[in-house]
């Protein structure tokens, strides 16, 4: 868990706040966390910030919609509000160019900052990112979970709990109930009740929000020249363990690592190993083991 002493920042972005937690020194490397019910920047990252804040400078910040950022997202381009929100922080933070290392959603939202303004972003790190081919055939049963959590009769401790234990990792038995209990607890909040942030695209935009989520859909992505390590449980039921080997083929300067009896937490499941690839990554000249 993160021992750290924490600083606290909030940034107002586009008249919205935007919190964000950040400890060490070092080269700015910001963490967007995923879009799972209740999820938030250091309790999705508690595995990782103490280790890598002995090399960089680490912000996590809590992605709008989430924690303690305002709620509400535009649904018809969710991946490009976010980033927007993101580049904003750098912005109001004094920073340039930054690393980014994003899970989930919080991985299309880095992706699709760099797309757009390759030159804010030194290395990428994607974990199970969103966006890559997710929005194509029928859904997994754990983005369906996800899915359905604020439908039908509404969240609930014990659907999120299914969504944890079954779908978010590969041993459910590993995850403590007070976790869960701290989701679901910021799962219920009613701004987020009202609105959630991950939901299915509806209405006479649907299709283009779909083509929008689509981030291998996206030109830009071939000619990337930023970086990339892209890591990926073999067992995530979440985004598709295909996605990695796509990412890998479409990015010219992209390394793939994937890992056994992981799912789709793979910074809180295989916190050492991820860790150490991070750290080494994002201190080499260029690729990883370069350095």
């Amino acid at each position: 868990m993160t021992t750290s002493n924490l600083t606290e920042h909030t940034v107002t972005v586009n008249g919205k706040p935007i919190f964000a937690a950040e400890a060490g020194t070092g080269p700015a490397v910001v963490m967007l966390h995923g879009g799972g019910p209740g999820a938030s920047g250091v309790s999705n990252y508690s595995r990782n910030i103490d280790a890598l804040a002995r090399h960089f400078r680490v912000i996590v910040p809590d992605m709008p919609g989430y924690g303690r950022s305002a709620k509400g997202v535009d649904h018809d381009d969710p991946f490009g509000y976010l980033a927007a929100a993101i580049r904003g922080l750098l912005d109001g933070l004094g920073i340039d160019t930054a690393h980014l290392i994003g899970n989930s959603l919080g991985g299309a939202a880095a992706l699709r900052l760099a797309l757009g303004t390759p030159w804010r972003v030194g290395k990428l790190v994607l974990m199970g990112p969103g966006g890559i081919g997710t929005t194509r055939g029928l859904p997994t049963a754990g983005l369906k979970s996800l899915m359905s959590y604020y439908g039908g009769d509404g969240p609930s401790r014990a659907k999120l709990e299914t969504f944890i234990r079954t779908y978010l990792v590969y041993d459910g038995a590993s995850v403590p109930d007070d976790l869960i209990d701290l989701r679901y607890a910021a799962s219920i909040d009613p701004e987020v009740v009202a609105d959630p942030p991950l939901r299915r695209p509806s209405g006479p935009s649907a299709l283009r929000t779909l083509w929008r989520m689509d981030l291998t859909r996206d030109r830009r992505l071939k000619e990337l020249q930023t970086p990339t390590l892209v890591l990926w449980g073999r067992d995530d039921k979440v985004n598709r363990p295909s996605g990695g080997p796509k990412l890998a083929n479409l990015m010219p300067n992209a390394e793939l690592v994937m890992t056994s009896h992981t799912g789709h937490w793979m910074q809180w499941e295989r916190a050492e190993l991820f860790n150490q690839l991070v750290a080494d990554f994002l201190s080499s000249d260029s690729r990883l083991g370069n350095g």
